[in-house]
């Protein structure tokens, strides 16, 4: 199993406020976005996957029509 560096950003959608809730943490999984599949099961869910240069993987997501970002880096 890979080991990632995951950041995840959840955007703030209220008017006037620029700030964004980020979290970090670390993951072992063999395929990001089957993880967060996982992870997010039983929420209405669209991901959108680039996968980039060493490996790194970000998911844009949008999870019961919150905004999220998910960057998974190899660790």
């Amino acid at each position: 199993m890979a080991e990632y560096e995951l950041v995840h950003e959840i955007k703030n959608l209220c008017r006037n406020n620029q700030m964004r809730d980020i979290f970090f943490e670390e993951v072992e999984c063999d395929d990001p976005e089957a993880y967060l599949r996982q992870r997010l099961k039983g929420k209405q869910l669209e991901l959108s996957v680039e996968k980039g240069a060493g490996g790194t993987v970000t998911i844009h997501a949008t999870v019961d029509g919150l905004i999220e970002k998910f960057v998974f880096t190899p660790i």
